[in-house]
């Protein structure tokens, strides 16, 4: 009796194809990957039965927040300066951490302004706010915005400016002053300008302007099985149309 009962147990699970075996993965993950990661993460759920809760926000505040104990099984990073803050910590699982995806850095303005401006080195970036202020993540904390002090230091266009500026808590933050003409002009990654109809590109950042933009992956201590396979298929070839979609440049 016992025996046919654990074979109707077994047949069960066979049929409901593991769903009994279902978890729930936590991901910390850049704002500016919300609409890229949603998507890569819609095929995973479906074929595996596992639920994805993916909590979005800076970096560094998230890195912070599992430092805290906050229970995420993955992290990503929109630079690799905070996955290395959480190895440093013993947050992760040694021997997860992977480059991801690249990125690159623009300059945006409201849809309907009429503001043109080419990146150069000593652009007048200044002149250009009209009196307004620079839309950027906040460059103490934000990697977007360390990307973009970086870049505006590089081209001699930081001092000018650097009173100037709107921090943000996070990158989106920045695009959505832009989006709703709070700010005249922004820097924000290429991926959130083209996920925004109401901002337009005036140019593109050169790459020699600033450290090379990588988000990172990581296994972090609290990562399950679930969380293995989820991490692996968003370094597979079956995400990559998700992440080329929105605008991101696999690097795997």
């Amino acid at each position: 009796m016992r025996a046919s009962f654990s074979r109707f147990v077994l047949l069960l699970l066979f049929l409901s194809g593991g769903a009994a075996f279902a978890e729930t993965v936590t991901v910390f993950a850049a704002a500016s990957l919300k609409e890229a990661l949603d998507a890569a993460v819609k095929p995973f759920e479906s074929t595996t039965g596992h639920k994805v809760v993916v909590s979005y926000g800076a970096s560094g505040a998230l890195a912070r927040q599992v430092e805290a104990g906050a229970p995420a099984a993955i992290f990503l990073s929109a630079d690799l300066e905070w996955i290395d803050y959480v190895e440093s910590r013993a947050l992760a699982i040694e021997g997860t951490r992977v480059s991801l995806l690249g990125n690159a850095l623009v300059l945006i303005a409201p849809a309907r302004s009429a503001t043109t401006l080419k990146i150069v080195p000593g652009f007048d970036l200044a002149a250009a706010l009209a009196g307004g202020r620079l839309a950027i993540a906040n460059p103490i904390s934000v990697p977007a915005g360390r990307y973009a002090k970086a870049a505006l230091v590089s081209l001699r266009a930081w001092q000018s400016v650097e009173m100037r500026i709107a921090p943000t808590e996070n990158v989106r933050a920045a695009l959505a002053l832009v989006s709703r003409g709070e700010a005249p002009l922004g820097i924000v990654y290429r991926t959130d300008a083209l996920a925004e109809k109401n901002v337009r590109i005036l140019d593109t950042f050169p790459a020699a302007s600033h450290p090379p933009i990588t988000y990172g992956l990581i296994l972090l201590r609290n990562a399950g099985p679930a969380a293995r396979q989820l991490a692996a298929h968003l370094a597979s070839p079956g995400a990559r149309a998700a992440w080329e979609r929105f605008g991101f440049q696999p690097l795997r």
